[in-house]
C-alpha cells in the first residue's frame, strides 16, 4: 500500500526508515519531509497544517494510510477533516480526533482527564486573567521550585520552573499578559516533583494498547542537563531504571487507567499515545502526555522494535492490537542529536554539509536538513540524529559520538553525555 508521513523531523524520517521494511508498503509519500525522508520515498512541499493540500496528495497518490507526526495537525483537527470528508473518510489515519489531540493540546483539560481517571499525577491548579490572585495564594501553599505551564502548544517553550516565589508571580502576570500568545491565556501551576523522568509509548485502538521500547530523553542544550531547554539532544533505550515492577507499576496505575478513560469517554482514539512520567521513590507520576510519538525518542525507539510497524499501524485502525505480542531488540540504543550553532536561540540555515558518507556502523536520521541539486544543507535547528545499538550503554554512545565528529557543518554542537545520569 502507499503510505503518507506528514511531517519533517527526525522522527518522521525514522518512522519513514521503519515502514520500508515492511512487505506491506510499497511507496511513501513525505509532507513536507527532508533531504534524509527523500531517500526513502518522495516529499511533496506541502504544510502540516494545509489539510486541502494534504487531501490532493492523498488523492494523487492513492495513499491508503496517513501517520502525523507532529501534535499540532491533530490539535487543529486533521483526524476530524479526514473522517468527514467523503473522498478521505475510507483513508487510515493514525492519530486522534480534536476531542482527544486535547489531552495535548490543553495542559488543563489533560490534568482534569487524569483526576477523572486516578492518574497518579501533580497537584494542579488551572487559572486565567480572573483568578490569576488564586494563582498565587495556591504557589503559597507549595514548596519551592514553582512550575508554571502554558496551557496550550507553545513550541516546547510554555513551562517554567522558578525557585522564588516573587519571580514567580510576575512570570505568571506575564503569562497571562500574552507572553505565550493565546497558549498562556490558562496557565496550569503545578506543584515540583523530584525525580529521574522517562518516556513510555503506546499505541492504542482506544480499547487495546501496544507498547512500545521505553526511552529517556536530554532537553537541555548543555552536558549534565544545564543551560536552555531544547526539543531534545539524545535520548536512551532501554532505561535502566525502569525494570519490570516498575514497568509493571506504570501499566497498572497509568498506561490500562488511561485507555480504559478514553474508552469510558467515547474518544475516538486510534494512534500513539505518549506518556512523560517521573519516578518519585519508585512510584510513577504523570507530568504530561503527549498525543504522537516523541523526537529524539522515535529515533532510539523504532530501532529496537522488531514488530513490523505497518501490520501494527493496521491493527491499530481494525481493532486487532490485542493480537500482538511486542517483539523487542535488547540492546541499546543512544541517540545523539546535532544541532546549529546558537540553537535553541538564533541560528543559521542553508549550511552545506559533509562527510555523511564516512558514517559506519550507526544510523542518521535527518531532522532539519534541506537538498538543493544533490548538496545537503541545514534547515533547521536540531540537523541529525545518530543513533547505534549496542549491547551496553556506553558502547552505543561511544560509536554515535565517533559517527557524530565525521558529520562535517560550521558551528555543529552536540552533547556528548547522553545517558550520563544511567
Amino acid at each position: 500500500m502507499n503510505i503518507l508521513i506528514i511531517g519533517s523531523g527526525g522522527r518522521e524520517h525514522a518512522l519513514g526508515w521503519k515502514i520500508k521494511q515492511s512487505p506491506l508498503c510499497d511507496k511513501i509519500v513525505f509532507t513536507p519531509g527532508n533531504a534524509g525522508t527523500a531517500e526513502l520515498g518522495t516529499n511533496v512541499p506541502v504544510g502540516v497544517n494545509d489539510f486541502a493540500g494534504i487531501k490532493k496528495v492523498v488523492l494523487e497518490n492513492n495513499i491508503k494510510l496517513v501517520i502525523t507526526g507532529p501534535e499540532e495537525p491533530l490539535v487543529n483537527g486533521i483526524t476530524d477533516f479526514f473522517r468527514q470528508d467523503n473522498d478521505l473518510k475510507e483513508i487510515g489515519i493514525i492519530g486522534p480526533s480534536k476531542i482527544g489531540a486535547q489531552l495535548e493540546g490543553s495542559k488543563d483539560y489533560a490534568k482534569q482527564f487524569m483526576l477523572r481517571h486516578n492518574i497518579p499525577t501533580a497537584r494542579y491548579l488551572a487559572v486565567n486573567d480572573k483568578i490569576r490572585e488564586e494563582g498565587k495564594l495556591f504557589m503559597k501553599e507549595l514548596k519551592p521550585p514553582y512550575v508554571l505551564k502554558a496551557d496550550g502548544l507553545a513550541a516546547g517553550k510554555g513551562v517554567l520552573i522558578i525557585d522564588d516565589y516573587d519571580e514567580a508571580c510576575s512570570e505568571l502576570d506575564r503569562m497571562l499578559g500574552g507572553k505565550f500568545g493565546a497558549a498562556g491565556k490558562t496557565v496550569v501551576i503545578e506543584e515540583f516533583l523530584s525525580g529521574i523522568e522517562l518516556s513510555v509509548f503506546v499505541l492504542t485502538d482506544g480499547k487495546d494498547y501496544f507498547i512500545l521500547p521505553e526511552a529517556k530523553d536530554y532537553k537541555r542544550i548543555g552536558e549534565n542537563d544545564s543551560g536552555l531547554n531544547t526539543g531534545g539532544m539524545g535520548a536512551v533505550s532501554p532505561v535502566s531504571f525502569a525494570n519490570a515492577d516498575f514497568m509493571k507499576k506504570i501499566e497498572d496505575r497509568i498506561v490500562r487507567p488511561t485507555v480504559n478513560g478514553i474508552n469510558k469517554e467515547g474518544i475516538d482514539y486510534k494512534g500513539f499515545i505518549f506518556f512523560g512520567l517521573i519516578k518519585v521513590n519508585d512510584e510513577p507520576y504523570v507530568i504530561e502526555y503527549n498525543v504522537r510519538m516523541g523526537d529524539p525518542e522515535t529515533e532510539a525507539v523504532l530501532p529496537r522494535l522488531k514488530n513490523d510497524l505497518v501490520e501494527l499501524l493496521q491493527a491499530t485502525l481494525n481493532g486487532t492490537l490485542n493480537e500482538h505480542k511486542t517483539q523487542m531488540d535488547p540492546r541499546f540504543a543512544v541517540t545523539v542529536v546535532l544541532v546549529s550553532g546558537g540553537y535553541p536561540g538564533d541560528y543559521k540555515k542553508g549550511i552545506k554539509v559533509s562527510g555523511l558518507d564516512q558514517v559506519d556502523g550507526s544510523l542518521v536520521y535527518h531532522a532539519g536538513t534541506a537538498l538543493e541539486q544533490k548538496d545537503v544543507l541545514t534547515n533547521g535547528g536540531r540537523v541529525f540524529a545518530v543513533t547505534s545499538l549496542a549491547p551496553g550503554m556506553n558502547e552505543a554512545r561511544k560509536t554515535s559520538l565517533k559517527n557524530a565528529d565525521k558529520i562535517i557543518f560550521e558551528g555543529k554542537y552536540f552533547r556528548k553525555d547522553i545517558g550520563f545520569d544511567l
